[in-house]
């Protein structure tokens, strides 16, 4: 009996202590400044980070735990609550993710990797750069764990066929491996349907700000940083994870066989193509007026109508407590921002700032993707996104920096997540192949992560001020 109630409590160590954690702070009266509603929505903050980073319940459980916290602990009421965890942007986040298990069902990724192949040839580095160019290009547009699905078989194809020994397929599949990995990392900064991360900044600015940034904006703002990356990365990647072998041409002839043994791309095929491409232009010129979510949601349902995936599809494909996730985090920002609580943080850690110097914009920028990179690595970029943003965009907003500009330091930065294999869902699923060790990504990792801040707060200082930065609307 003794052991089991040990075994029990020293399993869920991190959900007692985190919990005790929880009930001490709430006995601490609210610091001078912050309103009892506000002190109360920090806690409910501190616990659900400590719980997102040691995992100690599943993640939709945390998105519970913060909607209990909010009904029990602020002046919120359950509907309330509730409505908080549905708008545009969990719709967009949900109907992105139908759209992915569309494109995975079609099994379009042997007819990528044929154009890949077909474009590169055999030689092993253009095989490489034509991979992270592909899986940044792709993941522009769909989810980064979508796009590592579709190119994790194109790499084991390639691999396995390279005729290697064991340690050569090894290095070829790191090197490989990473450049699907860093492919989708930096892919998804260029467009809103990248990642949720960038969907959750543009709501703030909407909702906050009465600022609108639309899909072409966002592009025109972060696709040039997504086209600087690429060289680098690669260098990084090539450098670090140098395959013995140049050639890869055993490889290639066994995949273009594969290909030609399945035929061309049928009507269903295409159909699927066609309506993805149909709703980009619809992101590009309708979501002003209509939304982004409302689009995604109509395509999927599209898809349904044509007969091209079936709800069984959508039900077992979506990772639904991902949009449960996603819906808790942004109401979470919410009610740090409603409460004053985002505000309280905020001016206390920009006078910190100020007295050591830190002030000045590109200073406090430089603070911003600092902060906002190393929570990243440790947790997901939608929950970084949902606790930072709504206290660095109101620093940004006292200290008279413009919040488009925070706000797109802020998202980027939460994608670099280069230093873990939790970091982003492109890692967990290339080191899920076995071939990569944690320390692989401390080694590549920390070069990236200079690299893509310092293009960042480069394309800060000397590319945004040039353009029509979005400014509230009416």
């Amino acid at each position: 009996m003794h052991r089991r109630l040990l075994f029990a409590i020293t399993r869920r160590r991190w959900l007692i202590i985190t919990l005790l954690i929880g009930a001490v702070l709430l006995l601490v009266p609210p610091p001078r400044g912050l309103e009892v509603h506000g002190w109360h929505v920090l806690v409910i903050v501190v616990v659900a980070v400590l719980l997102w980073v040691t995992e100690a319940i599943p993640l939709p459980a945390v998105a519970f735990v913060i909607a209990f916290g909010q009904v029990m602990l602020t002046d919120k009421g359950p509907d309330q609550v509730v409505m908080s965890f549905w708008n545009d942007s969990v719709f967009f986040i949900m109907g992105s993710l139908m759209l992915a298990v569309a494109m995975v069902k079609q099994r379009l990724d042997r007819r990528i990797a044929f154009v890949l192949t077909r474009i590169s040839g055999p030689r092993t580095g253009r095989i490489a750069f034509g991979i992270l160019v592909m899986s940044a290009v792709i993941a522009s547009f769909i989810g980064e764990h979508t796009v590592a699905g579709l190119m994790l078989p194109v790499v084991l194809v390639l691999v396995s066929s390279s005729g290697e020994d064991e340690a050569g397929q090894r290095r070829l599949a790191k090197l490989l491996l990473f450049c699907v990995a860093y492919g989708c990392i930096i892919g998804g900064l260029g467009t809103p349907s990248g990642g949720a991360r960038n969907i959750i900044v543009i709501g703030y600015w909407h909702r906050w700000f009465d600022t609108h940034v639309g899909y072409a904006t966002w592009m025109k703002f972060t696709y040039p940083i997504v086209l600087l990356q690429i060289p680098p990365a690669f260098a990084v990647i090539w450098f670090g994870m140098r395959p013995q072998r140049r050639e890869l041409s055993a490889a290639v002839a066994a995949l273009h066989r594969q290909v030609a043994e399945e035929g061309r791309m049928g009507p269903r095929e295409w159909a699927v193509v066609g309506i993805f491409a149909a709703t980009l232009a619809a992101w590009i010129t309708l979501s002003d007026r209509v939304g982004l979510g409302i689009i995604a949601v109509l395509a999927a349902t599209v898809y349904l109508v044509l007969d091209l995936v079936q709800w069984s599809d959508y039900n077992t494909g979506v990772n639904w407590g991902v949009v449960l996730v996603y819906g808790a985090a942004i109401s979470l920002g919410e009610a740090m921002k409603d409460t004053g609580a985002a505000e309280w943080v905020a001016n206390g850690t920009l006078s910190q700032l100020a007295a050591i110097g830190l002030a000045a914009p590109l200073a406090l920028l430089a603070v911003f993707a600092g902060v906002t990179l190393l929570f990243t690595n440790i947790m997901s970029a939608g929950a970084t996104v949902a606790v930072l943003a709504p206290i660095l965009l109101s620093m940004a907003q006292r200290a008279g920096l413009h919040p488009v500009i925070a706000g797109f330091v802020i998202a980027l930065s939460s994608a670099y997540a280069y230093l873990t294999v939790f970091g982003t869902p492109a890692s967990t699923i290339v080191y899920g192949t076995g071939h990569l060790r944690t320390t692989d990504f401390l080694r590549l990792g920390w070069r990236m992560a200079i690299v893509s801040t310092a293009i960042v707060l480069l394309m800060a200082a000397l590319y945004w001020p040039h353009l029509s930065i979005p400014r509230p609307a009416g």
